[in-house]
């Protein structure tokens, strides 16, 4: 393309190019645009041909850091990396782990743990990724006391994950004979979310404040969907 429509007037590449972006209809040629821009921003503007002034390597940085992070708050699984807008969300957990857990916890009965994992997400996109975790944790608490209290499973109103895990296999919510083969899906559901979140958000940090990096996050919310989705769907094939 060697002009870009509709042509600016005052023939101001900038403007011109702003233009086009704002008319586009097709999400593709947007991020075509954005591509285009950031490599300019990330290989021109480092160049000595391209300023004498000091720290543009560091505002080249810093753009490139905004557009990700906006990129992330918006949900928009996309990121600039290494010169191409690259996705970034796995379409696979995504499809077979978050859009299930949100479509099973979507009723009357999980309407607490539902809105919990939502805000999880919330979390995570603004940069959040503690809150983000203790999110998960109550999500999966709530989605064990709801799947109690349709089915009138006693439990008392301060049990924590354990003890509701204890709770769900007294009841058989996974079959005496499956239980078996179900022993290292018993320590998964008693450690990783439970574990995650206390070692990473739920107590005192200490003098040295912790940070909570974004793959530990995403890797927490997807391990919190995919348990939702067993824990929901072991429910409804009760009798």
């Amino acid at each position: 393309m060697f002009r870009l429509p509709p042509a600016s007037r005052e023939g101001n590449p900038y403007t011109e190019l702003r233009d086009f972006f704002l008319g586009a209809t097709e999400a593709e040629t947007c991020l075509d645009v954005i591509e285009l821009a950031f490599r300019a921003i990330d290989r021109l503007t480092r160049t000595i041909d391209y300023s004498n002034t000091r720290g543009y390597n560091e505002r080249a940085d810093e753009a490139i850091d905004d557009l990700n992070i906006r990129f992330k708050q918006n949900a928009v699984g996309y990121q600039y990396i290494d010169g191409e807008i690259v996705r970034v969300d796995s379409e696979l957990i995504h499809a077979e782990a978050v859009k299930p857990a949100l479509r099973l916890l979507n009723t009357k009965e999980y309407a607490g743990p539902h809105q919990e994992f939502l805000s999880a997400y919330e979390h995570y996109r603004e940069g959040k990724n503690k809150e983000a975790l203790n999110d998960c944790l109550k999500a999966f608490e709530s989605t064990m006391k709801a799947i109690c209290d349709k089915r009138g499973w006693t439990y008392k109103p301060g049990d924590t994950a354990k003890a509701l895990i204890d709770v769900l296999y007294a009841e058989g919510l996974v079959p005496p004979f499956w239980q078996t083969h179900f022993g290292a899906l018993r320590a998964l559901l008693e450690s990783s979310i439970p574990t995650g979140r206390n070692k990473q958000s739920g107590h005192g940090q200490g003098a040295t404040p912790t940070a909570v990096p974004d793959h530990m996050a995403a890797y927490m919310l997807h391990m919190t969907a995919s348990t939702l989705v067993f824990l929901t769907t072991a429910e409804q094939s009760l009798p």
